[in-house]
């Protein structure tokens, strides 16, 4: 089973739509069962697939054992693709309850994944080196980061860099590859942005990149995937060929 954590240092790189249509794209073309796990407490993945956040269970009584995992499992639109949506008592979960105490708390995720049976599981993580960041990291056999050709993106994958280091030293795990969003192929600085991101993720910039397309922001407002709302965007063809790539890879 492949469990792929997605991660960034900053806020605005599209993590969250790349892991929806990551997702979406293995269930829908790809035939895969898949299951995607919003632990962002802003929970744009959880709206972005159609369901209200407040009105949902998340990990949260999860990780504090007042629930079973497969009590807080939705389904989603699309065919073999399921969410663990997520809410705002994700933001200070570690501190409270059961994990306060826990000094192996962020491993409670990596244990709690092992009851399950998907082909792939995608977790969306905060846009912070996190207790939840790390949990899901921990809980991860492959990791994809997201950034974008902008200078705070590329320099937060310097400190990203530092705490996967940190991590992999005690839970070993591979980087699928860094992926790049709102992408302009004739940026000026584009040259300067790939050789930073060469220098600290060696061999792991994807080739496929994902330009900006204002259709990802208009399928959200529905609450599906793109390869729904608008199949023949150039968003909707970028993230099929990332899919096709990042398969390859795993």
């Amino acid at each position: 089973m492949h469990k792929i954590a997605v991660s960034s240092f900053k806020g605005g790189t599209a993590k969250t739509s790349t892991t929806l249509h990551l997702g979406a794209a293995l269930a829908k073309f790809h035939k895969k069962k898949v299951l995607l796990i919003d632990l962002d407490a802003q929970a744009n993945l959880t709206t972005g697939l159609g369901y209200d956040p407040d009105a949902q269970d998340s990990m949260a009584p999860v990780f504090q054992g007042q629930k079973k995992i497969q009590e807080v499992i939705l389904p989603t639109s699309v065919k073999n693709l399921d969410l663990i949506p997520a809410d705002t008592w994700l933001e200070r979960i570690e501190v409270t309850g059961q994990l306060a105490g826990d000094r192996y708390s962020h491993e409670r995720l990596k244990e709690i994944l092992k009851l399950l049976k998907y082909d792939t599981i995608i977790i969306d993580t905060p846009p912070s080196l996190c207790w939840l960041t790390e949990s899901a990291l921990i809980a991860s056999n492959q990791s994809l980061i997201c950034a974008t050709p902008e200078f705070y993106s590329i320099k937060g994958l310097q400190r990203l860099s530092e705490f996967m280091k940190s991590i992999c030293q005690r839970h070993p795990f591979d980087i699928l590859g860094v992926a790049l969003s709102f992408w302009n192929p004739r940026g000026k600085s584009n040259e300067a942005f790939l050789d930073v991101i060469e220098g600290t993720f060696p061999n792991k910039l994807l080739k496929s990149k994902i330009r900006r397309d204002i259709r990802v922001s208009e399928a959200s407002v529905y609450g599906k995937p793109i390869f729904d709302v608008a199949p023949t965007s150039r968003a909707a063809e970028d993230y099929l060929e990332l899919t096709k790539e990042l398969l390859k890879r795993m």
